[in-house]
């Protein structure tokens, strides 16, 4: 599913027009981008959780030379899915 198709399905579901649900999704993509990247943490019981996880510094090598080299630490959004979603699922 791609973004216009999660916006025709929100639309519908929530019985709204299509312009007021691609609000609704820009709105919800805003805030949860904000938040994370001001190192925030947005927790929707039964669905899951968004963070920011934080990768060290670490010691690799360059796979042509073989020579080591310092691989810089580094924040990446991640989703931890909710109990009940997994439940879903699975089912």
């Amino acid at each position: 599913m791609n973004k216009t198709e999660l916006i025709a399905a929100v639309a519908e579901k929530a019985e709204i027009s299509k312009k007021d649900a691609e609000k609704a999704v820009k709105a919800f993509t805003d805030v949860v981008s904000e938040e994370l990247v001001n190192g925030g943490k947005i927790q929707l019981v039964g669905f899951g959780t968004f963070e920011v996880s934080e990768r060290p510094a670490r010691e690799g090598r360059n796979p042509r030379t073989g020579e080591t080299m310092t691989i810089a630490a580094t924040k990446t959004p991640k989703f931890k899915v909710g109990k009940a979603l997994k439940d879903m699922v699975n089912a």
